[in-house]
């Protein structure tokens, strides 16, 4: 009798050490108690998003179909293959220092934040190399604090290390030839964009809402014409999305922009980015995607996976600020991943009314440009 394929199941990399980065309570993401509330809310980015995630793989109905491994810290040379030295050593000073920094806006380093995101960084890496040593095809990365905003040189957006990143340049270190990151947390993925901006070795995609710059320590805009310089010129790609572009915008921005331009990539490992703050419901983003709509998109990724990677797809976790629907969603993009034929679980908040008209004619304009400016695309 032939071993279960493992395309019939998600191998979940998981530590919960990573639950000791505890990111304080203020008003919303500052940290800070202007005196006249009565109650202080959690910053978005606290452990109580990422326990509902574990809980509901753990003993939702998705649990027969995840294996669970454990994640390992990384270690200093590991984080220099996308890191400076000059950065890192800076986090190793405010660390031994006693931690309670905000190393830039809404990113508080406290005690425990810096060995939680060692683990975070490590714990991808264990992932993808589960996969590159041939253990798994389809993996997942449960982690915090997130890292898709962290550059080379600098944090951003609640993220310290590039999670991803790390994993993708372990990826093209051991051997892949080229790497697509696909990207749909509400925020431009602008760390990981940076790492890569002059390679034509790895195409990064983001789908997110047109938020622009937020300050120095974000100093790209995620617009259309941010394409990549040099040898990476046409292999960056930004998808922003209007406001409220929902299930049929996304799936739209899928058929017409994502799916062509991995078709003339023809990637040889895949690395899905998700952040549940792109939900109808969430605090933190301004879209309306449904549990269907990640399904359905989870359904999309496994298919490109399955033609050009040999079903090969790192899934790494990003943002989800919406404490409870934020594991729900985070459920049913596993289960189109798995290609599920039909859902595990229902939708507790259901239909969200949308209109896709913005959305499809912000989808059509950048669809013209990438066509009229990206060499990989001129022909499609």
């Amino acid at each position: 009798m032939s071993a279960p394929s493992t395309s019939c199941r998600i191998d979940v990399f998981w530590h919960d050490g990573m639950l000791n980065h505890d990111t304080g309570k203020g008003v919303f993401d500052t940290g800070m108690n202007p005196g006249f509330l009565e109650v202080l809310e959690k910053h978005p980015e606290n452990s109580d998003r990422i326990i509902n995630i574990v809980s509901i793989l753990s003993k939702g109905p998705i649990s027969s179909y995840i294996s669970w491994h454990s994640g390992s810290p990384a270690t200093i040379h590991q984080l220099l293959s996308f890191h400076s030295q000059e950065y890192v050593d800076m986090l190793i000073e405010a660390d031994k220092n006693g931690g309670k920094k905000e190393i830039c806006s809404g990113t508080f380093l406290n005690p425990g934040s810096f060995n939680a995101a060692l683990l975070a960084a490590g714990t991808t890496l264990s992932a993808m190399k589960y996969i590159l040593d041939g253990y798994g095809e389809l993996v997942y990365a449960l982690v915090r604090p997130p890292g898709h905003h962290a550059q080379p040189t600098q944090a951003d957006g609640y993220c310290f290390f590039n999670n991803a990143g790390l994993a993708v340049q372990l990826a093209l270190d051991s051997g892949c030839k080229k790497v697509l990151v696909l990207d749909i947390d509400v925020h431009y993925g602008n760390g990981t964009a940076e790492g890569f901006y002059r390679s034509d070795k790895v195409l990064t995609v983001s789908l997110h809402m047109n938020h622009g710059s937020w300050g120095p320590s974000h100093p790209q805009n995620g617009t259309v014409d941010e394409l990549g310089e040099g040898e990476g010129f046409g292999y960056n790609l930004n998808v922003p999305l209007p406001n409220g572009s929902g299930d049929k915008g996304y799936g739209y921005a899928m058929r017409e922009v994502v799916i062509p331009a991995v078709e003339k990539f023809e990637p040889d490992m895949m690395v899905l980015v998700i952040g549940q703050d792109s939900s109808a419901f969430d605090p933190n983003g301004r879209q309306c995607l449904t549990m269907d709509g990640y399904r359905e998109i989870g359904r999309m990724v496994r298919r490109l996976a399955d033609k050009h990677c040999g079903s090969r797809l790192l899934i790494v976790q990003e943002g989800g600020y919406h404490v409870t629907y934020s594991a729900y969603c985070v459920h049913a993009t596993l289960e189109g991943v798995l290609d599920l034929p039909h859902p595990l679980l229902s939708d507790p908040i259901a239909y969200y009314p949308e209109d896709e008209t913005f959305a499809v004619k912000a989808i059509e304009e950048i669809k013209q440009f990438q066509m009229k400016n990206v060499p990989m695309l001129k022909d499609v």
